[in-house]
């Protein structure tokens, strides 16, 4: 029975070893599940995150882009506004040298005016 008992024995101790790595396989594949299931969540994550990037950038871009439109679009209203204010300046130079003449032709006027009544006040006066 020694021989039969060993037998058993071995047998015994097979069977736990194999159990035993049956279980450590099943644990590792486990692990293993858990880990590749991990790498797949993070891989996507980092897709969208890249995706979301682009796309960040591209909006950033087309915002610098508008940026850059209105900035020239603003630089030619400036352009404008200083023509339009020299201009202004050169009509309310010229409204103010119209004025001066139109005051000196209205007081030579009023001189002619006076002169002229004077001339015929004093003419009936003559005729006399």
């Amino acid at each position: 029975m020694d021989k039969e008992e060993l037998k058993n024995r071995i047998i015994l101790i097979l069977s736990v070893l194999t159990l035993i790595l049956f279980v450590t396989t099943i644990n590792s594949c486990s692990e293993s599940y858990k880990q590749r299931k991990q790498k797949e969540k993070e891989l996507r994550q980092r897709i969208e995150l890249e995706e979301k990037l682009n796309r960040l950038s591209d909006e950033r871009n087309i915002w610098l882009s508008n940026l850059d439109k209105c900035q020239q679009e603003l630089r030619q209203m400036n352009e404008k506004l200083q023509v339009t204010e020299k201009n202004l300046f050169q009509q309310e130079l010229i409204n103010k040298s119209l004025k001066e003449e139109l005051d000196k032709i209205t007081k030579l006027k009023e001189t002619l005016e006076e002169s002229l009544k004077e001339a015929l006040v004093s003419k009936p006066d003559k005729k006399r």
